[in-house]
């Protein structure tokens, strides 16, 4: 995603239509990255899908990454998980 690499992350895909056999972004250590683009979000199985993912890959925390055209990208994800990345910015901490 050219937002992600523009803000100087170094971000891979895992291949157009993978179907599950790898992570859709790579490279934001700590979250599995589910991207979607769709006109009519479906984020609740969206996020099913990312937790499942998450579990199987076990490369972190279930994140949805979406939008539809001609609008910003947005984010999804537990505010418990979203409180944990956000206590640890705050105090400095490196995530586990």
């Amino acid at each position: 995603m050219a937002i992600l690499r523009e803000h100087g992350y170094h971000i891979e895909r895992g291949g157009t239509q993978s179907f599950g056999q790898k992570p859709d972004l790579f490279g934001l250590d700590g979250l599995h990255l589910e991207v979607k683009r769709s006109e009519c979000a479906r984020i609740w199985d969206w996020m099913k899908q990312s937790e499942e993912d998450s579990k199987r890959f076990q490369d972190g925390v279930p994140t949805v990454i979406f939008r539809r055209s001609r609008s910003p990208w947005m984010v999804c994800m537990k505010l418990s998980d979203w409180l944990t990345i956000f206590q640890a910015a705050e105090t400095g901490e490196k995530r586990k």
